[in-house]
């Protein structure tokens, strides 16, 4: 990944713990727009916890 001509390393990116499975991710470009708003590591994990909601 580039960022202003600098290569950033993936070491170097922020990165969460997923609201569901508890395991840490690491920033993507996808997200960029909505960093803050990201509380899952995939969709898998996202519809997961929608299913344990209704319950």
């Amino acid at each position: 990944m580039r960022r202003g001509g600098k290569r950033v390393e993936k070491r170097d990116l922020p990165s969460k713990t997923c609201a569901c499975c508890g395991r840490p991710f690491t920033w993507r470009r996808k997200w960029a727009k909505d960093w803050e708003s990201v509380r899952y590591c995939s969709d898998k994990c996202r519809s997961a916890r929608r299913v344990s909601k209704t319950d």
